[in-house]
């Protein structure tokens, strides 16, 4: 989402630059992350200009698919929250003062901004529906799934001969 600052200087309280848009970035199933996959998302909001400041408030929302914490199956994750981002028109501004970003050249790309903010949605774990869970492998190459069930009825053969005695004395 690119906006030519001739535009966002004409942007007021009275009359907020307003966009809606889908944005790509499915570049961020490239990087090391979590997300497979994520469709373009949708961006809706409004810019505003006071003195050297321009304020993008916008809503992001959409879905990405995400490995489950027990299974690693697919899971969707749907996602949408609202970001606040400001920008400085100054060449005096130095970066790093609060949370206000320099602009470059005479247009202004939203997309980047877009794309942290939607890294810093991505939860820590997902777990996919129970009817996924119970169709989940129970083991594979070098692993196998050990459930409390399954611990109860195997006996260390070590122990076979004290388990007997426990049980004959349960008896």
């Amino acid at each position: 989402m690119k906006f030519p600052l001739q535009k966002l200087k004409a942007a007021t309280d009275a009359e907020p630059l307003r966009f809606e848009n889908d944005v790509d970035i499915s570049e961020l199933e490239q990087m090391n992350n979590d997300i497979r996959s994520i469709p373009p998302v949708h961006v809706k909001g409004s810019a505003v200009t006071r003195g050297e400041e321009i304020t993008f408030t916008f809503t992001v929302a959409g879905s990405m698919t995400l490995p489950c914490a027990r299974t690693l199956t697919d899971v969707e994750y749907p996602f949408s929250f609202e970001v606040s981002e400001v920008f400085s028109l100054s060449r005096y501004h130095q970066e790093g003062e609060e949370e206000i970003h320099e602009i470059d050249g005479e247009i202004l790309d939203l997309t980047p901004y877009i794309k942290e903010n939607v890294i810093l949605e991505v939860p820590l774990q997902v777990f996919a529906d129970e009817k996924v869970l119970d169709n989940a492998p129970e083991e594979g190459q070098g692993w196998q799934l050990v459930t409390e069930q399954k611990q109860e009825e195997k006996v260390d053969p070590r122990l076979a001969k004290l388990q007997n005695l426990l049980n004959e004395e349960n008896e």
